[in-house]
C-alpha cells in the first residue's frame, strides 16, 4: 500500500470520501444516509440481491456475483457472498479510482452477503492505498446461534483488513430503545448504523472554524485498529461537561472505554454569539478526556458553529490507538481448604497453605495471560487465585 497519501484535497470534492453499502444491512443503511443527506462524500450498494439493488436510491450501484446468485441473493451463506464479491470486484475498484481517499465500508454481520463479502471488499480498497474504515453491526440474540456464530467470523476478517473497525452490537438497542417492534429493530439498526457514518465523514468534510481534514483522519484511523465513536449534546451551566460525558457513554458502541487511546478526534461545535464554545469549556472537554485516555492523548480538535440557535454544546469524539495487553478478571470463586485445627499436624499444614498463597497467585497469573491483539474475545475469565482457610465445626 502507498503510504504516501495525498490528503490536502479541496472540501468539495465529493469523490474524495465514499461510503460503501455490503449486503442488506450495509445497504439500507447507505440508502438512509442518502435519503437524510451527508455532506461531501458519495455512496455506493453492493449487494447479491437484484430487487434490493433496484429500489435503493443510491445511483452507484454494484450487483455482486451475477453469473453465481443471478440476483437471487446468498441464502446467508458467507462462502457465497465471498466469491460473489470475488467476482465483481474490478468494477468496485473502477468507481473507486476517481479520487477516492477515504472509503466506509458498512455491513451487517451475520448474513451471508455484508458477513461475506465486505471483507474482500474491504481488503481490495484498503490494497488501493485508500484509509478503508468498517463499520459494522453484529446480530440480535434472537437471530440465532448460527448467524452470531457466522457474525463472529465476519467481524475478524473485517479487523484483519481494515485500518480501523467500529462494531456496533444490536442488542444492545433495547438498553436505549426498549422492547422495539420487530420491522423497528432492524429499522434502528441501519439508523444507528448510518449515524456512526454519517458522523464521521461530517467531521471531515463540513467546513468549521478550525478544522479537522483528511490528513487529520490518516493520523488517528490509519492502521488503528478498533475504534470508539460517540457523540453528546450539553446544555446549562455544566454544559462541557454534560457534553463530553454523554459522547464517552454512548450505550450502543461495544467499549466506551477511551483508556489507553493514543488519538482523538475531538469536533465541537455551538452556537455563534452569547452561546459560543468557551476557552475554559475546551479545556474542560480536553482535560477530562486526557483523564480518561489516561494522559498521552494526541487530541485533534476542530472547532465550529452548529446551524441551529441554542445554548447547547454538542461533542462528538472518535478515539483510536488503544493497546492491546493482558486482563485477569477474577470470578467469586473461592477455593475452601477444610482442616482440623485441633492437631498440630493440621495447624502446620494451615500456615504452610497461607504462607504459599502468594506463590500460587503469581503462578496462575503467570498461566492465564491472554494478548488481546491476537484474538476475538475482550476478557478472560478465570478463578480468583484465593485460599480461604476455614477450621472444622464440632
Amino acid at each position: 500500500m502507498d503510504d504516501g497519501l495525498q490528503f490536502n484535497l479541496p472540501k468539495n470534492r465529493s469523490s474524495v470520501i465514499k461510503v460503501i453499502g455490503v449486503g442488506g444491512g450495509g445497504s439500507n443503511a447507505v440508502n438512509h444516509m442518502k435519503n437524510v443527506g451527508v455532506n461531501g462524500v458519495d455512496f455506493m450498494v453492493c449487494n447479491t440481491d437484484a430487487q434490493a439493488l433496484y429500489h435503493s436510491p443510491v445511483a452507484n450501484k454494484v450487483q455482486l456475483g451475477a453469473s453465481l446468485t443471478e440476483g437471487l441473493g446468498a441464502g446467508a451463506d458467507p462462502e457465497i457472498g465471498r466469491q460473489a464479491a470475488e467476482e465483481s470486484i474490478g468494477e468496485i475498484q473502477n468507481i473507486l479510482e476517481t479520487g477516492t481517499k477515504m472509503c466506509f465500508i458498512t455491513a451487517g454481520m451475520g448474513g451471508g452477503t455484508g458477513t461475506g463479502a465486505a471483507p474482500i471488499i474491504a481488503k481490495a480498497t484498503r490494497e488501493m492505498g485508500i484509509l478503508t474504515v468498517g463499520i459494522v453491526t453484529s446480530p440480535f440474540a434472537f437471530e440465532g446461534k448460527i448467524r452470531k456464530a457466522q457474525a463472529e467470523k465476519g467481524i475478524s476478517a473485517m479487523r484483519e483488513v481494515v485500518d480501523s473497525l467500529i462494531v456496533i452490537n444490536n442488542d444492545k438497542l433495547r438498553q436505549v430503545y426498549g422492547d422495539l417492534g420487530f420491522r423497528n429493530a432492524f429499522e434502528k439498526a441501519d439508523e444507528v448504523l448510518a449515524g456512526a457514518a454519517k458522523g464521521i465523514a461530517e467531521v471531515i468534510t463540513n467546513h468549521y472554524t478550525q478544522n479537522i481534514d483528511l490528513r487529520d483522519a490518516k493520523t488517528v484511523l490509519k492502521d488503528s485498529g478498533s475504534v470508539l465513536f460517540g457523540t453528546g449534546e450539553g446544555t446549562g451551566s455544566n454544559r462541557a461537561e454534560h457534553a463530553i460525558s454523554a459522547a464517552l457513554d454512548s450505550p450502543l458502541l461495544n467499549d466506551n472505554q477511551i483508556k489507553g487511546a493514543q488519538n482523538v478526534l475531538l469536533l465541537l461545535t455551538s452556537a455563534s454569539g452569547e452561546h459560543e464554545v468557551t476557552i475554559d469549556e475546551i479545556g474542560e472537554i480536553t482535560d477530562h478526556i486526557q483523564r480518561e485516555a489516561g494522559g498521552n492523548a494526541n487530541v485533534i480538535m476542530g472547532i465550529g458553529a452548529a446551524k441551529e440557535e441554542g445554548s447547547k454544546i454538542t461533542c462528538t469524539i472518535i478515539a483510536t490507538g488503544f493497546p492491546t495487553g493482558t486482563r485477569v478478571l477474577p470470578t467469586d470463586k473461592v477455593e475452601v481448604v477444610k482442616y482440623d485445627l485441633d492437631t498440630q499436624e493440621s495447624q502446620e499444614q494451615t500456615q504452610e497453605s497461607i504462607e504459599k498463597a502468594p506463590e500460587r497467585i503469581a503462578d496462575s497469573s503467570e498461566r492465564i495471560v491472554m494478548n488481546l491483539g491476537e484474538t476475538d474475545e475482550e476478557e478472560v475469565t478465570i478463578p480468583a487465585p484465593i485460599t480461604e482457610v476455614e477450621p472444622e465445626m464440632e
